[in-house]
């Protein structure tokens, strides 16, 4: 087995110790940080994905696997920006303002950047303003908002108002349990994801 097959197969089980272990290998035997991110991690959370999708897994074992993901990262992060590795796009990432859940959030966070985005986490319970400012710091292409909770959907609504004409550059996609294709259209989304796996497909449609 080669080593990016060592590497992928370890995130696809979800060994944090081994994926660790092979990409430092990978790294001091000179492997381009390219190749380990694009065949060794990606590759395994595209099977990991795939996989969700399909039912044939499910949240603790994406968590198992996104986690032994980072610890991959963690090792070619430092290198990266030296490398030349495009990255996909930038997403910044939140749930609107009076909903504290992130369950979902933290799984869209981690399949985005299993698939090459750099994601902005801004947390839970964020005002359309914090969107905002999130927009103007870090220059993303897509926003990406969460619900959980049938009154705080509204939310979704303003932040994308107060977006304003940032909208021209930033793509908005939305999800949540009580949130549908319906309400998307009617608030002015460019995309609803009903889960992790979806998002990502929606994210490379969006900047496509």
């Amino acid at each position: 087995m080669s080593d990016m097959q060592v590497i992928k197969e370890a995130v696809i089980s979800g060994n944090a110790a081994k994926v660790k272990e092979n990409t430092e290998k990978a790294v001091a035997g000179g492997v381009d940080v390219g190749t380990i991110l694009n065949e060794g991690l990606i590759a395994g959370m595209n099977v990991i994905g795939v996989r969700f999708k399909n039912n044939e897994i499910y949240v603790p074992e994406v968590l198992i696997a996104a986690r032994a993901m980072h610890a991959g990262m963690a090792v070619i992060k430092p290198l990266i920006a030296n490398s030349g590795v495009q990255e996909k796009g930038v997403v910044v990432l939140g749930t609107v303002k009076g909903d504290l859940h992130d369950i979902g959030k933290n799984l869209v966070g981690m399949m985005l950047e299993g698939a090459g985005y750099r994601v902005i986490d801004i947390g839970v319970d964020n005002a359309p303003e914090k969107y905002l400012q999130a927009v103007k710091d870090h220059k993303p292409q897509i926003v990406g908002m969460s619900a959980l909770l049938t009154t705080t959907m509204g939310q979704m609504k303003a932040t994308i108002e107060e977006l304003g004409s940032y909208r021209r550059s930033v793509k908005v996609m939305i999800g949540g349990a009580p949130v549908t294709q319906k309400f998307a259209d009617e608030i002015g989304a460019d995309a609803y994801a009903p889960d992790a796996a979806t998002a990502v497909d929606l994210a490379e449609d969006l900047l496509a």
